[in-house]
């Protein structure tokens, strides 16, 4: 199974709210995921991220890729 970390829209129309998830990669953008790691609001003008770094490094560790966006918001590109 190939897993990626990236973006799940939360919220309601015209007020997003991202979750950062592992899934598989063949799945939706909104649909199921294995776990949550944390969540971005880009509504919020300070602390919009907030996410577990030991969680993220595992499941690199693991072989799960990054989208773009989440290697951004995190720090790892």
């Amino acid at each position: 199974m190939a897993t990626v970390i990236r973006l799940t829209r939360m919220g309601r129309k015209k007020k997003p709210f991202y979750r950062i998830v592992v899934t598989d990669s063949r799945k939706r953008r909104d649909g199921g995921w294995i776990e949550s790691l944390g969540y971005y609001n880009p509504l919020k003008e300070s602390d919009n991220v907030k996410f577990d770094s030991e969680k993220l490094t595992y499941w690199i560790g693991v072989g799960a890729k990054m989208s773009d966006r989440v290697a951004v918001l995190t720090g790892n590109k």
